[in-house]
């Protein structure tokens, strides 16, 4: 599920990059873009509370138990080293949508692991469709 205005920036990102180089980015890609054909729109109103979206801070936890906390961010404010991580990366693009207590299965180099979103915090900020990406 995702809200009407994330949806419609979400969409302008993924019409621009998929010409990136990096094959891992345009899998991630690929895989937000097939997600989003079958999203769930909402209104800002209609959003729960407990679902990522951008800037939604978001903690995970591995089925081996290390947690992981990071903020859900354009690629514009991406900053690997303050846990700001973009929507267009595999770890957002794995994310968003998903709601606290959900599972995904991630694969790390070392094979493949059982990832929980443990917490969602909601920072709320607004997003402009307005704003050059």
């Amino acid at each position: 599920m995702i809200e009407k205005r994330e949806y419609v920036v979400l969409k302008r990102l993924l019409n621009l990059s998929g010409y990136h180089k990096d094959s891992a980015w345009r899998k991630s890609v690929k895989k937000l873009t097939d997600e989003l054909e079958s999203a769930k729109i909402l209104d800002e109103d209609k959003m729960p509370n407990d679902v990522i979206r951008f800037n939604s801070n978001v903690t995970i936890v591995s089925e081996n138990g290390w947690h992981k906390k990071f903020k859900l961010v354009l690629p514009a404010k991406s900053d690997i080293k303050n846990n700001c991580i973009s929507i267009l990366t595999p770890m957002g693009a794995a994310v968003m949508g998903y709601a606290n207590g959900d599972s995904i299965i991630w694969e790390f180099p070392s094979g493949s692991q059982k990832l929980t979103i443990e917490d969602i915090e909601q920072e709320n900020e607004t997003l402009n469709l307005n704003m050059v990406l």
